[in-house]
């Protein structure tokens, strides 16, 4: 069921329009939150709107800013991000958001790349590494400043203070709305990429709002009324972009910004969420975390969560009905266990949609079991970016579900699954090649992810196809699949797979810094004068853990050797992106000599 709130997005002629739309509707009532101080403020949806229109004839009258220009944002999640990609598209123009863990080599590549002649920054320590990358391109800069900074200016380069051009009193719109068409390109998103320089994929208006109505039909077994959106992944990843940012305005939702990862715990309970975005790190971490506490909780704490995993995966797999002892039981769950989980979550959450990553599915059913829905997705950049979802009143985890509405989906003779409708991207930017060997001239994308449609409508994930190990016997391994079964040890934080060529896999191994803090504190080991990792009983225990996985992995999948890596996969030293996805070439570049150590 869905509520008046919401709006038809296949009527919508372009994103601005169907904010400006619902900005009418709602007037006064709180839109976008940020912190301030140390406390959440809100900007009204009119006050928003007043915003979005200066700034937007100010990039008119004093940038001289035209229909398909270019505008970098180089910011957090935080409403000045909402404020800026609205003005921008709603005179025509392109916005290109850049990550914020970017070095200057990454945006040097977008400038160049992209042609942005304007870029919106939020903060000094985000300006550093764009203000280098500007003095070395190939032309001027503007850079306009959420925040007041005094960091030094380089060549090539102009600055302008934010405020000085979001507080005009105009309330008309100096470019026609009317003029933009679904057809129209909104934004160029620069692909995170596991591999590679990343490319700009040109999405469409109309490709965004496409998603946005294929959603509507998602959630709409969700009783949709008054949501409550927590945004924290990156608003320049696609996923957000589309189901963080643009959606939430169709269902005339709050959205709530959370300044940083590392704060989302406290800030869900502070904002009480009602739907919320997420990709499947996030609920590795929070198992971990969710295991960790138990160990020291007393006898009857464990038995009773347990048995609410063991009743909860009873339940939802359906393979064995519940008897009456099990039945009652399961209630006690219910009241003892599976409300705190859901308090810890603020107590409405209503459904976490995930994406970007394939989510392991014991860690889905843990959550199910603690009676947090999880309708888990699949999508890319290409596709504005999603392609499916399940269903709230058909969960199936192994599967990412049915395709969205408006969208058709594929399989080729080799399995690639290929994608069409309003959604796919309109091209590569100025890469004309790429984009031919994308998408097909009847129109679909390929995806480069391999898969099948099930008896169900479903759609099942096997395989990246340019991820896949061949080994020396030519047989194909999928590493995410073993990656994802290997971090579910609680001494692994992170791994990555290796075995091209090889005739058997192995993996560089990240531990988890709380288990491996306590196992130092537990054997009396002087990490100042012994290295840990050639520690006999630390390899050990390690040795255990994959020993474990490996009885649930065929032959050909089992790892059989391993090194440590020096530091965690991090987005510092570019081994993850900004959604968490391990860089494998960059991985195994670092480590290959090591790794092939492994083989002599």
């Amino acid at each position: 069921m869905v509520t008046t709130k919401c709006i038809d997005a296949k009527n919508m002629t372009s994103l601005p329009s169907m904010f400006f739309y619902q900005a009418e509707r709602f007037q006064q009532e709180p839109f976008i939150w940020g912190k301030k101080n140390g406390e959440y403020t809100s900007i009204s949806w009119s006050d928003t709107k007043s915003k979005i229109i200066s700034l937007a004839n100010n990039l008119i009258s004093k940038f001289s800013v035209q229909p398909g220009d270019r505008i970098m944002i180089v910011s957090e999640n935080r409403p000045e991000w909402f404020i800026s990609d609205l003005a921008i598209k709603s005179i025509g123009a392109l916005t290109v958001p850049t990550y914020t863990t970017n070095t200057a080599v990454n945006h040097l590549h977008i400038i160049n790349n992209s042609g942005a002649k304007i870029a919106i920054v939020s903060s000094p320590e985000l300006s550093k590494p764009l203000i280098t990358a500007a003095s070395e391109a190939d032309h001027d800069l503007t850079i306009i400043e959420m925040d007041e900074f005094s960091e030094g200016i380089g060549k090539n380069i102009n600055k302008v203070n934010w405020n000085h051009l979001v507080n005009d009193k105009n309330t008309k719109l100096n470019y026609d709305l009317n003029k933009i068409t679904r057809e129209d390109a909104c934004s160029i998103i620069y692909t995170s990429g596991t591999g590679g320089l990343p490319k700009g994929v040109v999405l469409s208006h109309g490709g965004v709002l496409c998603n946005c109505d294929g959603a509507m039909e998602v959630v709409e077994g969700l009783s949709i009324n008054n949501e409550v959106f927590l945004s924290f992944l990156p608003l320049s990843h696609s996923y957000e972009h589309a189901a963080g940012m643009h959606f939430p305005v169709s269902l005339g939702a709050q959205i709530y910004y959370c300044e940083r990862v590392d704060a989302l715990i406290n800030r869900m309970a502070e904002v009480s969420p009602t739907i919320m975005t997420a990709v499947p790190r996030l609920y590795e971490t929070m198992r971990e975390k969710i295991i960790h506490r138990l160990k020291s909780q007393s006898y009857i704490r464990k038995w009773l969560f347990n048995k609410t995993i063991e009743l909860g995966r009873k339940e939802y797999e359906k393979l064995i009905p519940l008897n009456p002892l099990d039945l009652f039981i399961n209630f006690l769950c219910t009241i003892l266990v599976r409300k705190k989980i859901l308090n810890t979550f603020g107590g409405r959450l209503k459904a976490l949609v995930t994406g970007g990553a394939p989510l392991n599915y014991d860690v889905g059913v843990f959550f199910t079991a603690l009676g947090i829905k999880i309708l888990n997705g699949y999508g890319q950049t290409e596709a504005s970016p999603v392609i499916s979802a399940n269903r709230p009143d058909n969960i199936r985890l192994h599967t990412v579900g049915p395709p969205l509405r408006g969208v058709s989906v594929k399989c080729a003779n080799d399995g690639e699954i290929l994608v069409k409708g309003e959604l796919v991207m309109k091209g590569y930017w100025k890469d004309p090649d790429a984009t031919i060997s994308a998408i097909n001239d009847d129109g679909w994308l390929h995806t480069g992810d391999i898969g099948y449609i099930d008896n169900q409508g479903s759609l099942i994930i096997t395989d990246r196809k340019k991820d896949i190990i061949v080994n020396s016997g030519g047989d194909n391994i999928s590493p995410q699949k073993i990656e994802g079964m290997i971090c579910l040890n609680e001494e692994i934080d992170q791994a990555a797979v290796y075995g091209d060529d090889k005739p058997y896999l192995t993996a560089v191994i990240v531990t988890n810094p709380e288990w491996t803090k306590k196992w130092i504190e537990e054997n009396k080991f002087d990490i100042e004068n012994e290295n840990l990792y050639e520690n006999k009983n630390f390899n050990s225990k390690i040795s255990r853990a994959l020993l474990k996985t490996n009885k649930e992995l065929s032959v050909i999948e089992k790892i059989k050797k391993f090194i440590f890596a020096s530091e965690p996969f991090t987005t510092v030293n570019a081994q993850l992106t900004p959604t968490f996805k391990i860089r494998r070439h960059a991985i195994i570049r670092t480590y290959r000599n090591e790794l092939d150590k492994l083989y002599r």
